[in-house]
């Protein structure tokens, strides 16, 4: 896991003391407790989740939670 992506505070709900091994779209990563699948993900340097299903356009989380916070309306 590269540290390059994580924040050296150490407050919060991440217990950065227990590692958590998990895998995504056949690739083994690791997270810590505490950390969203988005977090550990992003940590670990993945910023593409997937690709529209017309253009192949690229998708990641920031754009996810932009297209759905619109969307809603939370975001003019």
């Amino acid at each position: 896991m590269s540290n390059q992506y994580r924040t050296s505070n150490s407050k919060g709900l991440i217990n950065k003391e227990k590692i958590i091994n998990f895998t995504f779209n056949g690739n083994s990563y690791q997270g810590y407790e505490g950390d969203t699948l988005a977090s550990a993900l992003i940590a670990n340097g993945v910023h593409l989740i997937g690709r529209s299903f017309k253009y192949h356009r690229p998708r990641g989380f920031f754009r996810y939670r932009c297209r759905r916070a619109k969307r809603d309306g939370s975001i003019a």
